[in-house]
């Protein structure tokens, strides 16, 4: 039996209701979606290229359509349902979280095919959100009369000036190539502080909830200069690389971040329950992201190693594996779930993992199996895993907050 129009109108107008209660609910699915659309899209269906004429080099758009775009509307996400949740404040909701979900769609949709004539368009949407997030954050730090948003501020403001010199480079981008391929890298980097700062707020109450699930106590207490060393390392080597120091002086400081990153692992060791998903994952995003950074910075001091294996690496494992790790972690707390992930989730996650590996690993060794990475593979296991996570969490983000178990905080204060 097929559904009337009407009640097929009224599910969906219901299901839209269920998902602009909350950020996590309407950006992640997006997120996700976007993360395995775009590069199966890029790799498989326009070969590498974009399918009009355009101006702006393929691979340039490539960056910053996964780090705008898909870790864009996990960051909006994530932002719109933490920050209510640590500052005691009214969240966003309705048609605040839809206008939102409307710039950032109307960014990836005027950008989709890289025609040259609709980037101003995406230019504007893009902006425009970034600027309400800071501006948000901003009005609430000025109402609670706090700093503690203020590492959020910085490095959502950071990400805007990136995104708008990229986009003044892509309106000239005969003349302002480089700049263009600057600035879309420096995003990337200045996600990697914002990745920073969030595994330092979520670590801690996730790491307490897996020693002890009842909640009556917090037997694990970070150690305090490890809480913004990585963001900030991250900060003075974005400087350098803006400022167009010597590739010695940036590697050093790649390594010196990449290192932060590493130091952070250390954190984890909390004895035989360690082996939680929920732990490993989070640590095998600060491993990648150190990794990654390492690589660059040994290949910037003249090691034989590729960069863009570096950049991956940091990218797609670190953000990757950081993105999808809070988007199943908040995905339990916040619909009122106990944390503990399923098999499937898990999956997801060493899916992440594999493709990852896949990419960067015949860059680094090629072999006569592997002589180069598998592009259409990557692209293919990349998608899986977005996609499987979506399969699993899209039930919870329909329907009504569960009772049955308090909601928690996605971070700490």
């Amino acid at each position: 039996m097929t559904m009337s129009q009407p009640a097929r109108s009224e599910t969906i107008a219901r299901t839209l209701g269920a998902l602009s209660r909350e950020g996590f609910r309407l950006f992640f699915p997006m997120a996700a979606i976007h993360a395995a659309l775009w590069p199966f899209l890029w790799v498989i269906v326009f070969n590498f290229n974009l399918p009009f004429a355009s101006s702006i080099p393929p691979g340039i758009w490539h960056v910053h359509e996964m780090i705008i775009g898909t870790f864009g509307a996990a960051l909006i996400g994530f932002i719109t349902t933490s920050v209510p949740e640590w500052t005691d404040t009214k969240r966003l909701r309705g048609n605040s979280l839809l206008a939102l979900a409307a710039l950032w769609a109307g960014a990836r949709f005027f950008g989709l095919f890289g025609v040259t004539a609709l980037d101003a368009l995406g230019a504007v949407c893009d902006i425009l959100w970034l600027g309400a997030l800071v501006a948000y954050l901003v009005s609430i730090s000025i109402r609670k009369r706090t700093t503690w948003l203020s590492a959020f501020v910085f490095w959502i403001g950071a990400l805007m000036v990136t995104e708008a010199v990229t986009r003044y480079a892509f309106l000239d981008i005969a003349t302002h190539a480089d700049l263009a391929q600057r600035a879309a890298r420096l995003a990337g980097f200045v996600f990697l502080g914002i990745l920073g700062v969030a595994l330092a707020r979520v670590s801690v109450p996730i790491t307490n909830l897996v020693l002890d699930p009842s909640e009556e106590t917090s037997p694990f207490r970070p150690h305090p200069g490890r809480i913004n060393l990585a963001p900030g390392l991250v900060a003075v080597l974005v400087l350098a690389e803006a400022l167009g120091l010597s590739d010695a002086t940036a590697g050093y400081l790649f390594i010196a971040a990449g290192a932060a990153f590493m130091d952070r692992i250390a954190e984890a060791f909390i004895g035989r329950k360690i082996i939680h998903a929920e732990i490993l994952a989070l640590v095998g995003s600060s491993a990648f992201a150190g990794l990654g950074l390492i690589l660059i910075g040994l290949a910037q001091l003249g090691a034989p190693i590729s960069e863009y294996a570096g950049l991956h690496l940091a990218f797609m494992g670190g953000l990757g594996l950081g993105v999808l790790s809070i988007f199943a972690i908040a995905g339990l707390r916040h619909t009122g779930r106990a944390l503990g992930l399923v098999r499937e989730t898990r999956f997801a996650m060493l899916l992440v993992v594999a493709a990852t590996l896949l990419r960067v690993v015949p860059e680094i060794w090629p072999t006569a199996f592997l002589p180069s990475p598998p592009y259409f593979a990557v692209s293919l296991v990349w998608a899986a895993a977005f996609l499987l996570w979506l399969r699993v969490y899209w039930p919870f983000f329909r329907e009504e907050p569960r009772q049955d178990t308090p909601s928690a905080e996605v971070g700490s204060r």
